[in-house]
């Protein structure tokens, strides 16, 4: 079962409850507000996650996070995964 559209596992993530996440399945717009390019490009094709795309991984995915040190390869394996439950 998939947890969000990026390949973030939410439900183990230390951040979750320190800052009110409720994951993106369930929110309307992220927790730090703004948008997430990654999660509306998902809905606006009713994709669950990116693995379901036919261009995974993307540009969008490939740099999420990029700039901040977080690795790409985590979240697009894990969308992997779910691709081939």
């Amino acid at each position: 079962m998939y947890e969000s559209r990026c390949g973030v596992l939410c439900n183990s993530c230390e951040r979750k409850e320190s800052v009110h996440c409720k994951g993106c399945i369930d929110m309307k717009t992220p927790f730090w507000g703004g948008e997430c390019k990654v999660k509306s490009c998902c809905e606006s094709r009713s994709f669950n996650h990116c693995g379901e795309c036919n261009v995974f991984p993307c540009d969008t995915l490939c740099n999420m996070g990029k700039d901040q040190g977080y690795d790409p390869a985590i979240k697009i394996d894990q969308c992997k995964k779910w691709k081939s439950e």
